[in-house]
């Protein structure tokens, strides 16, 4: 592990990189454009293979570079730039995002309220930049039996940006593609799960955030461009898996028991429908998924026991409270079986 300088400034941007060097490149680019003045960048280089490192040092010689032995993934890289930094503030951003010049400041103006532990900006496509990105859109949402999805993007579908959602809001969970954080809020609930190794990680802390008093909000007027599939592509089975299997191990460690005594037999179920419905698709794959997702999340029995031990020290909140936040339906059945197709059309908590 190669030292890096201690970093000081009122915010440190923290970027997880594996061999993405052109989008890294352009993230950088970006990020020197920012008109808030008071951040500096760490670029936790997750042993890429390719030229990322040697590009940095010649091309953005102010970015701090901090360079793991081995393959971290975006938790564990995330958490070793967190630890990295003695900043009161961090942010999680993908090699693969494109910040916009205003970007920062109205994330911090929403950090002004003291119980706020995450603020997200509004996530474009970077491809399509009239329309919202896959992943977070203008804020991050549940349903009851943790399925995630965002408000602007419902499955697979994302929705054309037309300031539908573009008010001030409290969400469920911030996008680990660009997300904006404080650092006493990780110092109570921990750091990201590194077992997720991707995705839902995330959508983990949010949930930790709720049960510990905190609340997570979008700021609608940052915006952010990201590229969905830049690191791994959005029909990779290891990504299909991982979504499967980190959504049922959040679900187990952060539900109360008599919770999730009822909502994990409804979830299954729901699972077991996806599985035999791909395959009647013809979407062996997609199938497969499931299964190995299912499997995946058994083997990790152990490290959801010691979760829901850490959730249960640092819980303030009970379960009653949190639910009311959540999408109370189905966003599964809503979407296949009814044909929702924007969260607008959903019966939304409360936003304020």
């Amino acid at each position: 592990m190669q030292s890096v300088k201690p970093i000081h400034a009122e915010v440190t941007v923290i970027i997880p990189n594996w061999n993405g060097e052109a989008m890294l490149r352009r993230c950088l680019a970006s990020l020197r454009k920012t008109e808030y003045p008071h951040f500096q960048v760490l670029v936790v280089d997750n042993a890429s293979t390719d030229s990322s490192v040697q590009m940095m040092r010649r091309e953005f010689p102010e970015a701090h570079i901090c360079q793991s032995a081995t393959n971290l993934g975006y938790a564990g890289g995330c958490n070793l730039g967190v630890l990295r930094s003695s900043s009161p503030f961090v942010v999680f951003l993908n090699n693969d995002a494109e910040v916009t010049p205003g970007w920062l400041g109205p994330l911090m103006e929403a950090m002004k309220d003291d119980t706020v532990a995450a603020v997200q900006p509004k996530v474009l496509s970077i491809r399509n930049r009239n329309q919202f990105d896959y992943c977070g859109a203008a804020g991050g949402e549940m349903d009851l039996f943790a399925y995630p999805f965002a408000r602007g993007r419902l499955f697979h579908i994302m929705e054309t940006d037309e300031g539908q959602y573009d008010s001030a809001q409290t969400i469920f969970w911030a996008t680990g593609a660009a997300c904006l954080l404080r650092r006493s809020a990780l110092d109570c609930t921990g750091l990201l799960d590194d077992t997720f190794f991707a995705h839902m990680e995330e959508i983990d802390l949010c949930w930790r955030f709720h049960l510990a008093g905190f609340s997570v909000r979008a700021a609608t007027d940052s915006v952010v461009y990201h590229q969905t599939g830049g690191t791994l592509d959005q029909e990779s089975l290891k990504k299909m898996v991982l979504n499967h299997r980190n959504s049922l191990i959040m679900m187990c460690k952060n539900y109360e028991w008599t919770t999730l005594c009822w909502a994990l037999p409804v979830r299954l179920f729901l699972e077991m429908i996806t599985f035999f419905g791909f395959l009647l698709k013809g979407q062996p794959r997609r199938s497969l998924a499931v299964i190995l997702g299912f499997r995946g999340a058994m083997r990790m029995w152990k490290s959801v026991l010691s979760g829901r031990a850490h959730v249960r020290r640092l819980r303030k909140r009970t379960d009653s409270v949190v639910l009311a936040r959540l999408y109370h339906g189905s966003v599964a059945l809503d979407f296949f079986l009814f044909g929702i197709r924007r969260a607008s059309q959903l019966r939304l908590p409360h936003s304020s």
